[in-house]
């Protein structure tokens, strides 16, 4: 596998695709006519969900519900069923190409956070790879043990104190934070890509967003697993977004999310003794997902 696909996290934050769905009217009263048949059951407590990270709630669920209910089974799960079909050599080194387009960016933010040999090694990637690599197409520079540290300028303005802003989820484009997409714009300026016509930049984004959506199948049964699917991506993000900037080592935090780091040293007994009712998940599967998540990098 190459380190790109290490990452299925991405593929749950390219989920502007996969949004919670709604319950059909008949459903809920046959939900309800189980309930009296069954009333020894409960009423589910309710949990909420609210994040002051997220200002713009209730338009980033429309825009996650659009995705899922529009863009995803009309447009982005078809097109990428159908690339799916194309060899997986010819599909790893045209995203191999769009991730060598990315090199130069990554050598000017290293850089940026006074990452010298870093930034060198990203230069040094993007001259093999883009010669003896055919533009990219053969990661060679991995090969040769030039791994890959990718940078953005997002994680530069981040690492020098620039505040994230608000939360957002963008329609086609999922969860993101200003600085993170914005910063993105910024590394456009100065990458090779800015010398291509829109439609092979076009191509570009088309190439990873199929390549993604495709690895997100792997995850999507994490996702259905979660009481809010919605807010589970946004942790995720969340995680994922601090895991870029502090290069896997982000600062310990008093958040949930942060009290399992050494769960590899739990054996079964002691992860099924975990109370998870008090941290907003259903069960120890809910949890188990998260953790796996999180940690599959």
């Amino acid at each position: 596998m190459k380190p790109w696909f290490k990452l299925p996290m991405i593929a749950i934050l390219c989920l502007g695709f996969a949004a919670c769905s709604s319950t059909p009217n008949g459903d809920a009263v046959e939900q309800a006519e189980d309930d009296q048949m069954q009333p020894e059951h409960a009423a589910e407590p309710d949990f909420d969900f609210r994040d002051e990270r997220d200002p713009f709630e209730g338009f980033n669920r429309r825009m996650w519900s659009f995705n899922r209910n529009i863009l995803d089974p009309y447009l982005v799960t078809p097109a990428a069923t159908a690339y799916s079909y194309v060899p997986g050599p010819l599909r790893w080194g045209l995203y191999n190409m769009t991730e060598n387009l990315t090199e130069p960016a990554s050598a000017v933010n290293n850089l940026l956070q006074g990452k010298g040999k870093s930034s060198l090694i990203s230069a040094s990637r993007f001259v093999l790879n883009s010669t003896v690599g055919l533009f990219g197409f053969f990661d060679v520079a991995t090969e040769m043990g030039l791994e890959q540290d990718r940078e953005t300028f997002g994680e530069t303005l981040a690492i020098w104190g620039t505040p994230d802003g608000p939360y957002v989820m963008l329609p086609g484009f999922g969860p993101t934070v200003v600085i993170d997409r914005g910063g993105d714009f910024v590394d456009d300026f100065y990458s090779p890509a800015a010398f291509f016509n829109i439609y092979i930049t076009a191509a570009r984004f088309v190439v990873r967003g199929l390549e993604q959506r495709l690895e997100l199948r792997e995850v999507e049964p994490m996702l259905e697993n979660s009481l809010d699917e919605y807010a589970f991506v946004r942790d995720v993000y969340f995680s994922y977004w601090q895991d870029k900037v502090y290069d896997g080592e982000p600062p310990r935090q008093d958040r949930w999310d942060q009290d399992l780091d050494d769960w590899d040293d739990w054996d079964d007994e002691g992860w099924a003794q975990i109370d998870w009712s008090h941290r907003g998940w259903e069960n120890d599967d809910d949890a188990w997902a998260w953790q796996s998540v999180k940690r599959q990098r």
